[in-house]
């Protein structure tokens, strides 16, 4: 398959207005333009686009829930957070290839009947946000967004919002609330945002990606973009690929490329030909697979049969060095610090968790430790408004459950027992002068 959104993020002026007019920019908003809302949703729905934040929900049926006949203003409100460990293709989209970005939040807009997208950015990609919002008032001076769109009657305007950078923002609701001035924290649903969302108004929340993907979709059509894909896993999918891989990166395929056609195939293998002992294949949040497990495609489907979620397709590679006890309390550090603290399980469990996990990691542990680390995990995942208690839980059941051996060494030996050899080797020497 061509790449379709990274075809030209090579090239130095990808991001700008010229380039990106030159190359197509705004073509598919004026075909979009040019039929209805309900046709727009139609095909949408047609081309089996799902949502690319992690939850892979059908973009199509998320804007049919959105609430008609209302005299409520409808939003827009693109999910630009970007959280996640391990994941980067927001990143990429929105410093190279922004125009894309700002054509699928104005087609989205016209689908849903709103006059305003927000773009609610992660605060820590603070360059990111002046290049964006640079070239958004060029597209402003241009006609593409704001009064009058092309000369089409169309009336919308685009905020980009920046963030604070909490993880939990990352959460639909909670950027809701962030967006409206208040803490990050998640709301109980129902009512759900396309009923009530943003300033109470139904609300549509869209992934970067997922809208980058919405003006191919209307200029090629459903056919097309169902063609490059399996069975409800169409079109093209960014994968970030990252650890202990020769070559990490973004790479744009469609969702039949195996995991380990990525990992060995499109990032080069395992650094140094070391043997890879584990892969989180959706972000950290997500449980593990080994090795013997990743002969499967990269799809939303495949990957969820296979015991553990696509999610935002950050696929963290880990080698034979890898200590899965420090893997764990090294992700339970950033669980615990970003936990909202509206939930009981998370606020306190997440910290308990990290605790045990620093108690065996020092050689202080004892056996008992690991049944109290599934059993601590097991009352937080499932129990909190949001997902995040699933994340929070899932480092530690995910690596108990896989590597018992490894928990079990360290507490009966007093220390990590993984061979470091590899690991001491790569370390710098600091020298005397």
């Amino acid at each position: 398959m061509e790449p379709i959104l990274t075809k030209y993020i090579r090239e130095p002026n990808s991001y700008t207005l010229d380039f990106s007019v030159k190359h197509g920019a705004y073509d598919g908003l004026k075909k979009a333009l040019g039929m209805t809302p309900a046709a727009v949703i139609d095909l949408v729905k047609a081309s089996g686009l799902r949502g690319r934040g992690g939850a892979g929900f059908p973009t199509g049926l998320k804007w049919q829930f959105v609430l008609k006949d209302t005299p409520l203003p409808t939003y827009i409100a693109c999910n630009a957070d970007e959280s996640e460990p391990g994941t980067f293709k927001d990143h990429l989209l929105m410093e190279r290839n922004p125009h894309s970005l700002f054509e699928g939040c104005l087609i989205g807009c016209w689908a849903i009947g709103a006059k305003v997208a927000y773009i609610y950015i992660r605060g820590e990609f603070y360059h990111v946000q002046k290049l964006m919002e640079a070239e958004l008032a060029r597209a402003y001076a241009a006609g593409y967004v704001g009064k009058n769109i092309m000369g089409s009657g169309f009336d919308c305007d685009i905020v980009i919002h920046r963030g604070a950078g909490a993880y939990e923002a990352g959460e639909e609701t909670a950027l809701i609330e962030s967006l409206e001035g208040k803490r990050a924290q998640p709301r109980i649903k129902p009512p759900f945002p396309a009923v009530s969302g943003l300033y109470n108004c139904p609300t549509a929340v869209n992934n970067v990606e997922t809208l980058c993907n919405l003006p191919p979709i209307v200029l090629n059509g459903a056919e097309w973009f169902t063609s490059l894909g399996p069975e409800k896993n169409s079109g093209p999918k960014l994968f970030c690929v990252s650890g202990h891989v020769k070559n990490p990166g973004v790479f744009e395929a469609p969702m039949t490329i195996t995991l380990r056609e990525l990992i060995y195939g499109r990032a080069g293998g395992i650094r140094d030909n070391r043997k890879l002992k584990a892969v989180i294949p959706g972000g950290s949040s997500v449980p593990i697979l080994l090795d013997h497990e990743l002969d499967i495609p990269a799809s939303f489907d495949d990957v969820q049969k296979a015991g553990s979620m696509l999610g935002s397709a950050g696929i963290i590679v880990m080698d034979e060095t890898t200590c899965m006890v420090w893997a764990a309390r090294n992700l339970l550090y950033f669980y615990k610090h970003e936990s909202c603290g509206k939930c009981t399980p998370c606020r306190e469990g997440g910290d308990w968790l990290w605790k045990i996990l620093t108690r065996i990691e020092a050689g202080e542990g004892v056996m008992r430790d690991i049944d109290l680390l599934v059993s601590v995990g097991g009352n937080i995942a499932g129990k909190t408004l949001c997902a995040f208690g699933d994340a929070a839980a899932t480092p530690a059941l995910t690596t108990v459950k896989h590597f018992r051996e490894e928990f079990e060494a360290h507490i009966r030996e007093g220390r990590c027992t993984v061979p470091s050899a590899w690991r001491a080797a790569k370390m710098p020497v600091a020298h005397a002068h």
